[in-house]
């Protein structure tokens, strides 16, 4: 539906120039007060053409903020799992667009469903019929399919799977394919009867009034009142540090057991080794890293001149030893030259 009514939301007459002005008049307002860019919900059901007409109309980045010449970053929600008439590839000349296969694949490999093994995701990316990377917005899961809802299936991970979500998003955020995005969530009390979440509507924690509940922050920076706060999740922030670490650096150093144990590196700027088999995991492997003493930061990271758990010892010649327990709270490690003594 691109003409007319989707469900019950109204359209918007966007083939009309006051109309498209109208939006991009709202859109440079929050460009003004510092916005940095903007996720068009349901583009899939507007005409690329009327969403370029009112994009064309944005003015550069505040440069209070921003430097000069700076352009809104722009992605647009387009569900495209295949065989549909409308393609994500109809919404490029606009900005990224949501790749919905990304996380709906990466949870059928983590999960090892259908017979999918981490070892197949060697030509992880367009290699999987995924979008250009870069036209490429990925996540591992969203707000929409966290509850069943939007695309995906049951195959999507979640912080209610916190040790196979913590796997998913590290191997999002290592793997150079696509813009990452990272869920922070609120819990709502599920109810599942037969089979389906009847509490899937419920909203964020809130008090018997209706006002939400605040954000608390606990000692060790998780948060409290039912906000999940991945984002704040040692594993994962630690991982968005080693995605800017390694930016611009080749995926290189590829590993695997032909199974369910696998590693990466980038560049010479990081190195990655995940363990998602039933058994534990002991190889000495190419990192491509200067050598020296290096601070795992999934299971700690590095705080002064120690680690506060695994260290990783790199050669002279690059290889280093991993040992992962398929027991271990995490089974996977990630070292990268900030995180080196």
């Amino acid at each position: 539906v691109r003409d007319c009514r989707l469900v019950s939301l109204l359209d918007l007459a966007l083939e009309k120039d006051y109309v498209r002005s109208k939006v991009a008049e709202y859109m440079n307002y929050l460009i003004d007060i510092g916005v940095a860019g903007f996720r068009i919900d349901a583009a899939k059901h507007m005409w690329p053409g009327d969403i370029r007409a009112f994009l064309d109309k944005l003015k550069n980045l505040n440069t209070e903020w921003f430097s000069a010449g700076t352009k809104p970053f722009i992605y647009q929600e387009v569900i495209d799992l295949g065989g549909e008439p409308i393609k994500g590839s109809d919404y490029f000349g606009n900005g990224r667009v949501t790749e919905f296969k990304y996380g709906a694949k990466l949870g059928t490999v983590i999960r090892k469903w259908n017979g999918e093994k981490m070892a197949y995701l060697k030509n992880w990316g367009e290699g999987w019929g995924f979008v250009p990377s870069d036209r490429a917005l990925v996540f591992v899961d969203n707000h929409d399919n966290q509850r069943g809802h939007g695309a995906g299936g049951a195959s999507i991970l979640t912080f209610w799977d916190p040790r196979p979500y913590k796997m998913a998003v590290g191997f999002m955020l290592a793997h150079p394919y696509g813009f990452t995005r990272v869920m922070s969530s609120f819990r709502w009390p599920r109810s599942f009867v037969n089979g389906r979440d009847v509490n899937d509507w419920i909203g964020p924690p809130s008090n018997s009034d209706g006002s939400t509940k605040p954000v608390t922050i606990n000692a060790d920076t998780t948060c409290g009142n039912d906000w999940v706060c991945e984002h704040r999740w040692r594993q994962i922030k630690n991982m968005v540090i080693f995605r800017n670490v390694v930016d611009g650096q080749p995926f290189s150093n590829w590993w695997d057991n032909g199974s369910n144990q696998v590693a990466f590196g980038r560049g010479n700027k990081g190195f990655i080794v995940f363990n998602n088999d039933d058994w534990s995991l002991n190889v000495t492997l190419q990192t491509g890293l200067p050598a020296g003493t290096y601070c795992d930061v999934i299971s700690g990271q590095k705080k002064g001149d120690y680690c506060t758990a695994v260290e990783v010892h790199v050669a002279a010649d690059g290889v280093a030893n991993f040992l992962i327990s398929n027991e271990d709270e995490d089974p996977f490690i990630a070292i990268h030259v900030d995180a080196k003594l």
